[in-house]
């Protein structure tokens, strides 16, 4: 039996003790302050415990025409430089592009958007007005030989109020003028070296040793040219949530497209040993749980007068090999040779409850109004798909996900369900 007052080893919380008033009891300031203490720790336990951590709403990054000036800078944060000796100067033909003599004016600023998120030690970041950064000025200097920055916000506190004491007790250690309150803000952090992954796979008995929520990648930078749209990645966002759930990213076919009788050949890999249908993950998944049965291909056969018979077509895994514990892609092709004919609907399921990541939770694989995005089959890149917020060209009234930026992937935040999706065939 566990004696009160203890905790089980490996969790990390505060000894959660609260003031017990009696009648005479002598209270100071530093009795005050520990009930605060008390409320404001249950307070985070809760949050990061039952609820999780990561960008709850808004924060997002955008391409700012202004001056970078409007966020509060980290402490000990250097006088920004005037940049490198080789940098391209910048200048509007009414000379507004410059910041003095010879001096072009930094124009790689970025907005973040207000918002509200939760760090992993439970404190609630809120940036209510939305902010500025000039990305130059906050990149540390011993950082800015690179082109990819990481943009995000940290929880910070700080004095305000100065007031004096009515009361100075001699034998404490307090000035006669004290600051009568804290206010809870936030700092912008940015960085040119890639920020920690945070590989826990249970968030509520530890917390993490990095704080800072990561908001945007930004590649292509440059502190004389502005930042472009399609540079800022916010795939590197962690929702909300108790852990963020493995997803698919991609898929080498289009959904609901019809291809030829040829193309539906290639994309199934039925005359190459090296091709198949190519699905990818935002992680790494287990690679022994790519077993018989997780895939399926099923033919719904089309065509004049009576119709809709189905066939299961065979075929097996070709990616990744043995050698892999854990892979972010697979690749199941056609392994027996019957045909597909004008008007067949080809059926692909991956039962994403099976498929198991590094924590050994369920792939989330809903496949959302059929939005997740094709790619190319033989590619380890993205598509270009356009927007600087990765939507579909032809995505229609929903291009965005709920969260306000893209690609769209699988899942609903539930994890496993059943990934599906499908191809019509035609004769030419």
């Amino acid at each position: 039996m566990t004696e009160p007052g203890t905790r089980p080893a490996g969790f990390d919380a505060p000894p959660l003790r609260r003031l017990r008033y009696f009648h005479g009891q002598m209270l100071g300031a530093r009795d005050f302050q520990r009930e605060q203490d008390y409320h404001r720790e249950k307070l985070k336990l809760r949050l990061r415990a039952l609820l999780g951590h990561g960008v709850v709403c808004g924060l997002l990054v955008e391409p700012a025409p202004g001056p970078g000036d409007g966020c509060p800078d980290g402490p000990g944060q250097p006088a920004p430089a005037d940049g490198p000796p080789d940098a391209e100067p910048f200048e509007a033909p009414d000379g507004s592009g410059w910041d003095g003599p010879g001096r072009p004016r930094r124009r790689a600023v970025v907005r973040i958007t207000p918002g509200l998120a939760v760090d992993c030690d439970g404190h609630e970041v809120v940036v209510r007005g939305g902010c500025a950064v000039d990305l130059w000025k906050a990149l540390p200097p011993d950082e800015r030989d690179t082109d990819t920055v990481w943009v995000g916000v940290q929880y910070g506190e700080r004095p305000v109020e100065p007031t004096r004491a009515v009361y100075n007790d001699g034998c404490a250690d307090t000035a006669d003028r004290e600051f009568g309150w804290t206010e809870e803000c936030y700092t912008v952090r940015v960085t040119g070296c890639e920020p920690p992954k945070d590989e826990r796979c249970d968030a509520c008995c530890s917390r993490c040793e990095h704080t800072v929520l990561w908001l945007a990648r930004i590649d292509g930078v440059r502190p004389y040219e502005p930042v472009r749209a399609d540079r800022i990645r916010m795939d590197v966002r962690r929702p909300f949530g108790r852990h963020v759930p493995v997803v698919i990213t991609g898929v080498s076919w289009r959904h609901g497209h019809t291809y030829t009788v040829e193309e539906a050949r290639a994309l199934l890999g039925t005359h190459d040993e090296n091709g198949g249908l190519l699905v990818r993950f935002s992680d790494g998944v287990r690679a022994d749980t790519l077993r018989p049965g997780v895939v399926e291909i099923q033919v719904i056969e089309g065509g004049a007068g009576r119709n809709a018979s189905t066939w299961y077509m065979g075929g097996a895994f070709t990616e990744p090999d043995g050698s892999r514990e854990f892979t972010d892609r697979f690749r199941y092709r056609q392994t027996t040779r019957e045909t597909l004919q004008d008007g067949d609907r080809v059926l692909i399921s991956v039962r994403a409850a099976f498929l198991l990541d590094r924590c050994c939770r369920p792939v989330d694989g809903t496949n959302v109004g059929g939005r997740v995005p094709a790619v190319a089959a033989g590619t380890d890149t993205s598509p270009d798909t356009g927007a600087d917020t990765g939507a579909s060209p032809d995505a229609g009234p929903c291009a965005l996900p709920p969260s306000g930026y893209g690609p769209w992937t699988s899942g609903t935040g539930s994890g496993g369900d059943v990934f599906e999706s499908w191809f019509f065939v035609k004769e030419r």
